[in-house]
This record gives C-alpha cells, sequence and structure tokens, in this order.
C-alpha cells in the first residue's frame, strides 16, 4: 500500500529534531524521508531517544542526495515546500491527496534552487511577531501533518 502522506527533511543538522519529527510521522501514519547529508548519524542514541522507543518503527527512507529524490517525488504526491518566503499560507493549501510536505535544513533552510523549482508550491507558517524568524523544525513539521490530517477528517466526513 503506498503511503498518501509524505514527509521530508533535506540536509536535517540536528538529530533532536529528526527524532522528534520521526515521532511525529509515525503519530500521523506519514512516511518520513531523509535527504543527505546529515548532521548526525542515524546510529546517534540521541536521534532514538529523540524518538523515544518508536524510532524502530519510523523506518526512514534516506535519500542519498537531491536529485535521487528528486526523480520519484512524482509517484510519492505532490509537493508543499514550507518556507519563510512563501507568501501562501499552508492551511490554504489542499492537503487531502496524495501529498508531499518537504522541510529544508534548520540553519538555511531548502536550497534556493528548489524553491525556484516548485515557486507555485510554496507555503508558509504565519508568524505574528516580526522578532521570529523562523519556527523549530520538528514543531513545523508536526503543524503540516496535523493540518493534513484535519483536512482529511473534514473531507471524510463530507
Amino acid at each position: 500500500m503506498i503511503n498518501a502522506l509524505h514527509v521530508v527533511l533535506i540536509n536535517p543538522e540536528i538529530h533532536w529534531n529528526t527524532g522528534n519529527a520521526g515521532r511525529s510521522c509515525l503519530a500521523a501514519g506519514a512516511q518520513l524521508h531523509l535527504v543527505e547529508p546529515l548532521g548526525f548519524s542515524l546510529n546517534d542514541r540521541a536521534v532514538r531517544r529523540a524518538g523515544l522507543d518508536y524510532w524502530q518503527y519510523v523506518q526512514p527512507r534516506v535519500w542519498k542526495n537531491l536529485a535521487g529524490f528528486e526523480e520519484q517525488l512524482p509517484s510519492l504526491g505532490s509537493p508543499v515546500l514550507f518556507t519563510t518566503k512563501a507568501e501562501q499560507l499552508y492551511w490554504d493549501v489542499d492537503l487531502t491527496g496524495a501529498v508531499v510536505l518537504v522541510f529544508g535544513r534548520e540553519t538555511g533552510g531548502l536550497p534556493d534552487e528548489l524553491r525556484k523549482r516548485f515557486e507555485s508550491r510554496l507555503v508558509r507558517i504565519p508568524m505574528h511577531s516580526s522578532e521570529v524568524r523562523s519556527l523549530n523544525l520538528s514543531t513545523s513539521v508536526a503543524l503540516g501533518l496535523y493540518e493534513a490530517l484535519r483536512q482529511r477528517s473534514r473531507q471524510s466526513r463530507s
């Protein structure tokens, strides 16, 4: 069975964020994808600890590079790329079909060339304070995942 909800972390740098994102993916029924290079080892005890005892069930799919992932992206679903540089809000996008939620690295976000290629698929999470540059990566993943679940739940009740 093909999973209709995917989360992609491109070059994540912080093991705690990846562990927490993995736990959220497992809870939401999403497949986690990690695009190398990673800023840590997946064998790192801290990644497993952040995912608690659930990490063994997360089973992330690891991609050697962005090009390899992008080649397979159409088979996974419609991409939705999260960036602070977008105008469109994430809750204004249809997340009810096969969707791939894409997030960049903690210190730099999405690569510029990726944002250019998928310009029409960029979304942002609203922030009211101009003092906040961005949200934590794992928090952003959870917001995206649970907005998708909310929309799907609403659709199934209609």
